[in-house]
């Protein structure tokens, strides 16, 4: 009987939680204004148990968690090409991503989870190829400043 109604107690506060969560979006877009290749928003704040649903508003595009740069046992993700993709954040801590054809030509975004920035230093050192490198630079210091 003790089982049981641990059970339907966890059960219970399961069903609570999924009922706050809430679903972000993020257009994956060739350009907008003078920028081009990019995430529309490019750091985006949710907490554990939320959704981020990448919109494929422009051909080309994809989301891949960058190596190195997720939270300590979080496994890398990566959509297809082209096609609209959603992650359910169970993790805190910063998540780095990447359009993998566009990731020099500075297609990068942030997700941060439960305003956690433990992992901050491992990401901020991630090796960003080409435009991504400069375009992390400012990103980071906007996290870093809560902007």
């Amino acid at each position: 009987m003790k089982n049981i109604t641990l059970y339907i107690i966890a059960f219970t506060l399961f069903l609570i939680s999924s009922a706050f969560a809430e679903t972000y979006e993020v257009q994956m877009l060739n350009k907008l204004e003078k920028e081009r290749n990019l995430y529309n928003p490019s750091i985006i704040y949710v907490n554990s148990g939320d959704t981020v649903k990448w919109i494929a508003a422009d051909k080309g595009h994809n989301v891949a968690f960058t190596k190195k740069g997720v939270p300590d046992g979080v496994e890398l993700y990566k959509s297809k090409l082209n096609s609209d993709a959603e992650y359910t954040f169970n993790t805190a801590g910063i998540y780095a991503y990447n359009c993998t054809p566009h990731y020099g030509l500075g297609m990068i975004a942030f997700v941060i989870v439960d305003n956690d920035l433990s992992n901050f230093d491992q990401v901020a050192k991630i090796k960003y190829p080409g435009k991504s490198k400069k375009l992390a630079k400012v990103l980071l210091e906007q996290i870093k400043n809560g902007s």
